[in-house]
């Protein structure tokens, strides 16, 4: 079992930077890939960007490509979003999710966090 608490979110201006981490329990940590959904108003849940258990391999949802970085910290059981060049599209809960692979995980997360708000504003 893995248990995700997120934090970092909150309101920018369009164009600034935030930070978002994903605490993990769970001795088994290390060997999820984890990752990142987001849920705008009235939309599905979106795949945002995933990253194998080794840290080696990531992948990126095309709307944020080039401007978000994810990133793990196995000895701290962290994962990191860094969002910059933030747009008012950006706009949602933002969801850490961990699974077996990074292929399963960018269309049905095993374990999901109860996600952070993340407001951009024009």
């Amino acid at each position: 079992q893995v248990q995700l608490v997120e934090s970092g979110g909150g309101l920018v201006q369009a164009g600034g930077s935030l930070r978002l981490s994903c605490e993990a329990s769970g001795r088994t940590f290390s060997t999820y890939a984890m990752g990142w959904f987001r849920q705008a108003p009235r939309k599905e849940r979106e795949f945002v960007a995933v990253i194998a258990w080794s840290g080696g391999n990531t992948y990126y949802a095309d709307s944020v490509k080039g401007r978000f970085t994810i990133s793990r910290d196995n000895a701290k059981n962290t994962v990191y979003l860094q969002m910059n060049s933030l747009k008012p599209e950006d706009t949602a809960v933002y969801h850490c999710v961990a699974g077996v692979n990074t292929g399963i995980l960018t269309k049905t997360p095993q374990y999901w966090g109860q996600g952070t708000q993340v407001t951009v504003s024009s």
